[in-house]
């Protein structure tokens, strides 16, 4: 299958998409801060990555945004009109990705979260609940 090169200004706008130090990302660990969480970021011992994790006490936060990880029903996640195909089967591969080291951290006893990137409403109330249970 080959695939057209993308028009200039889509690899620029590409390019200019943040991989860690995400609006979201900030908030998410300012909360644990806040909430006297220790953690690591982007723990590569583990798998996917998490982009945080404690290991001690087995919890674990994947940071998603919605455009790369193709969040269901979210407007963000959208599919680029050119080259279309490429996208649709990048976005599958991206999420089989996600599952797999999701299923692989509860299997090792792992409290998983996923944090979407449009979920900034209400995240700190709803990091509350979810650490409290794991902490």
């Amino acid at each position: 299958m080959t695939f057209a090169k993308p028009a200039a200004d889509v690899s620029e706008r590409m390019r200019g998409i943040r991989r860690t130090g995400t609006t979201a990302e900030l908030v998410v660990g300012a909360t644990l801060r806040e909430l006297g969480l220790s953690y690591r970021k982007n723990v590569k011992a583990l798998p996917g990555s998490p982009d945080f994790a404690n290991q001690r006490r087995r919890w674990a936060i994947f940071v998603n945004g919605c455009f790369w990880h193709h969040h269901t029903g979210c407007r963000r996640a959208t599919v680029p009109k050119s080259n279309a195909e490429f996208w649709t089967e990048k976005f599958l591969a991206n999420r089989r990705r996600d599952a797999r080291a999701i299923r692989s951290l509860r299997s090792r006893g792992y409290n998983v979260l996923v944090i979407w990137e449009c979920q900034n409403e209400g995240l700190h109330r709803r990091l509350q609940r979810s650490l409290k249970r794991v902490a």
